[in-house]
């Protein structure tokens, strides 16, 4: 993906979209991928990067939800079963098994757990990862090396998925762009545009590079701005009441010896109802994650001191070497865009199920929903776009489409192996210069010629950009992703062509930025 043709694209095109789609997350970016591969005509603006909010600031996990199946969501935790096994299929290459442990303490947990996930395994099917089963104190200490011992009894292990969650959303951009979507990151949607009749004709938005208008014409406009929902659905209706009741999760990341084995730690129940996890993932440990109900929707959230205090307390609880603040190596939030149901402070208790509105105009709002069942969320939308703009009905096709990078051995491409099928173009880029073979930092894996891939392929704009989201440095190590920012700036000054300015306003803005993501 280039910015400059796809901008190209926007601004040129005379013919009204048949679906216009406002944010480039998870849900924004699974809607263009699904009405492009049904063959509409598909443009999609994002005010800032692809990812640049809740979408990369998951827990890294394609589950079913076990919290769900706790609640009695039985139909959620299904649907998000079948779409997790559709996901591993489609992007093998970036989703995969991952053994979970149940650690128990206390004589009735193992039955009590046991029985839970042969549920879990039931309701999967086929589209299962592996059987759960009871394992003894040693089965459960062998798999888990760091596990307090103390009054452990054993443990219960089942399977699930994980991903990385960035680099699965460029990828579905790759996807969308490749069936004929296009895809401008840092177009922000500044108003809607209507008849006199008052339904929606499109949009309009604001290239935040140049500053330049774009006016859109479309038969459906799609809100899919996650947590900013009801900022674009004032725009069509300004008294429109609040349907987004926010959610802030945080995680810190840990040295991986925090956890020594391969599998994953999860508690099913702490202190605020919320189950935590404790997870190996790259190099790192991801430890989260919290449910803490707020007010304000920043673009850049910021840990709450009791959201920290309270992982590092629970992880204390089950590691047998606590964790204290000067060995987090990151700490980073997210916001949840769970749609209100009249529920009082408890954000825990909220239905992760996603919520389909059209408004009076014709603005289809989707918004709710959970990164795993995020097609799912895509195909309802679009068949709802279908009758909205009346366009002329087209199967979804994406059960069984595979997602860009598909390879179903990426293993062999070592530590490019989340590129997949891009792993080869990636490594001679490296190889065409000894310099670009050089990390980036003696403390994170990324190269240089990875920068360069990023920004000549992969829409990359800015610093942050590269460095929180195309290699996920800042997530793995936010103190060295800051030391890293001048050499990575210069880099991407010389592809992208600007001065000195603004290597200068790049380095201040991300150092700020990674002050947020490291503990005094």
């Amino acid at each position: 993906m280039k910015r400059e043709a796809m901008l190209r694209r926007a601004t040129e095109r005379t013919e009204p979209w048949d679906f216009a789609i406002i944010g480039g997350g998870a849900t924004g970016i699974g809607v263009a991928v699904d009405a492009a591969s049904r063959g509409y005509s598909v443009l999609l603006v994002e005010q800032s990067d692809f990812g640049k909010g809740t979408s990369s600031r998951s827990t890294k996990l394609v589950h079913g939800g076990v919290r769900y199946l706790q609640q009695g969501n039985i139909p959620l935790v299904m649907e998000a079963l079948r779409e997790r096994g559709r996901l591993r299929r489609n992007a093998p290459h970036l989703v995969q098994d991952l053994e979970f442990v149940v650690p128990n303490y206390v004589w009735w947990e193992a039955p009590f757990y046991g029985i839970g996930m042969k549920v879990y395994d039931a309701l999967a099917g086929k589209y299962g990862f592996g059987k759960s089963r009871n394992l003894s104190k040693e089965e459960t200490v062998e798999r888990l090396p760091t596990i307090e011992t103390e009054g452990l009894r054993g443990g219960v292990v089942y399977h699930d998925g994980q991903f990385d969650d960035a680099r699965l959303l460029l990828d579905l951009g790759q996807t969308a762009a490749g069936q004929g979507a296009t895809l401008v990151n840092y177009c922000a949607a500044v108003g809607l545009e209507k008849d006199r009749d008052g339904f929606l004709t499109g949009l309009s938005a604001v290239d935040q590079e140049t500053d330049a208008g774009l006016q859109v014409k479309a038969r459906v406009v799609v809100n899919a701005t996650g947590v900013f929902t009801d900022e674009i659905r004032r725009m069509d209706e300004p008294g429109a009441s609040p349907m987004i009741k926010p959610s802030q999760g945080v995680h810190i990341v840990l040295p991986r010896d925090f956890l020594g084995g391969d599998s994953a730690i999860m508690v099913p129940h702490t202190d605020d109802g919320r189950v935590l996890f404790a997870i190996p993932w790259h190099t790192v440990v991801i430890v989260g994650t919290t449910d803490t109900p707020v007010s304000e929707t920043p673009l850049e959230p910021v840990p709450f001191e009791e959201e920290v205090e309270f992982l590092l307390t629970h992880a204390a609880r089950y590691l047998t070497k606590d964790p204290i603040r000067s060995d987090v190596l990151s700490c980073f939030a997210g916001l949840r865009p769970l749609v209100s149901q009249g529920e009082d402070g408890d954000t825990a208790s909220i239905s992760r199920d996603h919520t389909l509105h059209v408004s009076s105009s014709g603005l289809l709002t989707l918004t709710g929903g959970k990164w795993t069942t995020y097609r799912k969320m895509a195909e309802d939308a679009v068949d709802h776009g279908i009758v909205l703009g009346g366009l002329e009905p087209q199967e979804c096709v994406t059960e069984d489409l595979n997602i860009h990078g598909f390879h179903t051995h990426p293993e062999r491409f070592g530590e490019l192996a989340a590129y997949g099928s891009d792993a080869p173009a990636v490594e001679s880029l490296i190889r065409s210069d000894p310099d670009l073979s050089k990390p980036i930092h003696p403390r994170l894996r990324a190269t240089s010629g990875e920068i360069l891939w990023a920004v000549r392929e992969e829409m990359a704009r800015t610093v942050e950009d590269v460095l929180a989201r195309r290699t996920r440095s800042l997530i793995l190590d936010a103190r060295a992703a800051a030391e890293a920012a001048p050499a990575v700036a210069k880099l991407m000054a010389s592809e992208l062509r600007r001065n000195r300015s603004w290597i200068k306003g790049q380095i201040r803005d991300f150092t700020e930025l990674a002050g947020f993501y490291f503990l005094d």
